[in-house]
């Protein structure tokens, strides 16, 4: 039944999500078992991304040739086979090669679960549907933040991703037995479909949308990644436990996301991403603050933001591109997730020269390059021109 397929789409996304943030919240642990500078222990994060946003691009294609069931389920099987691994890392690089591994299976769910959707749902189910895709992946992103710091508190972070394992493996089965076997439709060569993507590239408008995704996220993911070097750190000196629990704060993605795609109804796109970037600067700027409180109200503020131009910049990419949407949408994805790999990793070399001062202003910079790419790439005339929906990946 339908709903059986929602419940398998729904527990796909939040695993998917939350095996990629299985280590972002105990960072500071994993640099003092390994011995490794914050930089260095970016790594865990921004491994799994590079190799995200390395793949994503690829399952669109095999979904339209291989059925989109049978790569879902096979995806989320070998995702839970290397999550179990990483348990088991003897050393800091043999973690990081693991990390990878499962990020190169994480878009076998979140680069196909919409265009099943799109497959199998009414027209007007679908909103419906989406939604709930991106409120599971916001929840994913929460979990694996939140319960996986906890657990790690509790026992070790090993415990975490041997946990997360086994919810990885009971949403296989779900994909495996909830969804319907119905084969795709569109049968293009993956040639016609690779050559579409890449002339989307040269489109002034699209070129632009890509780099505020990109410019967007690494934003976003440089604060999140090397916060918790923050917050361990004097004058705070909290605990893991603690650390966890102040990505809380990510809930008011939840909260966001639905509203900007209502007002996204009454304001052009253009000037709602620029609004939500605004937004998202004031916030990372707030982080220079030193009350406790003060700091995460401006990673409320910071999230917001970000949730605001991010659940538009892919609408706004759809609308545009007239010819292979799913090849726009998912270089879109591809540059969003590249933007995320500089984040995890760039501003913790900012870190380890200057300090939490250097963080915040690397970032900063990567969101007024994105309010740039806004302004002046963005309002260009594009090539190609229709209207049409899309969905924004879960941050």
């Amino acid at each position: 039944s339908m709903s059986r397929e929602r419940i398998a789409l729904y527990a796909g996304t939040i695993v998917a999500y939350a095996d990629m943030y299985v280590t972002q919240a105990v960072l500071p642990v994993i640099s003092s078992e390994f011995h490794v500078g914050a930089a260095r222990a970016g790594l865990t994060v921004s491994v799994v991304v590079l190799a995200i946003a390395a793949a994503s691009p690829f399952y669109g294609p095999l979904s339209d040739v291989a059925g989109r069931r049978r790569v879902m389920s096979t995806a989320t099987a070998l995702l839970a086979v290397a999550t179990l691994a990483c348990a088991f890392a003897p050393a800091f690089w043999p973690l990081v090669a693991l990390r990878a591994l499962q990020g190169l299976f994480v878009p076998g769910v979140s680069a196909v679960s919409v265009a099943y959707a799109g497959d199998r749902f009414h027209v007007s189910e679908l909103p419906s549907v989406v939604g709930g895709i991106i409120s599971a992946g916001i929840t994913g992103g929460l979990l694996g933040r939140v319960l996986a710091g906890a657990i790690a508190a509790r026992w070790s972070w090993r415990v975490s991703f041997a946990s997360f394992s086994i919810m990885t493996a009971v949403a296989a089965f779900l994909l495996s037995r909830g969804l319907a076997r119905g084969e795709a439709g569109e049968r293009r060569s993956l040639g016609a479909a690779w050559a579409g993507m890449v002339r989307h590239l040269t489109d002034p408008p699209l070129a632009g949308a890509y780099l505020v995704g990109a410019s967007l996220f690494f934003g976003w993911i440089g604060i999140f990644t090397f916060l918790p070097f923050r917050l361990a750190a004097p004058p705070y000196g909290l605990s893991t436990g603690a650390i966890s629990s102040v990505y809380l704060v990510y809930a008011a993605g939840a909260v966001m996301s639905p509203i900007s795609g209502r007002l996204s109804m009454r304001i052009p796109p253009r000037r709602l991403i620029a609004a939500g970037l605004v937004v998202e600067a004031i916030g990372i700027a707030m982080l220079l603050a030193r009350p406790l409180p003060l700091a995460v109200l401006g990673l409320v503020v910071l999230v917001s933001g970000a949730m605001t131009a991010q659940a538009i910049a892919p609408t706004f990419v759809n609308v545009t591109a007239r010819t292979a949407k799913g090849g726009a949408n998912a270089l879109y994805l591809t540059a969003y997730y590249l933007g995320g790999t500089l984040g995890a990793s760039l501003p913790g070399l900012a870190l380890q020269a200057v300090g939490w001062e250097g963080v915040v202003a690397v970032c900063e910079g990567g969101v007024v390059l994105a309010l740039l790419a806004n302004a002046f790439l963005c309002g260009r005339p594009s090539r190609q021109a229709s209207p049409g929906g899309a969905v924004a990946p879960p941050l």
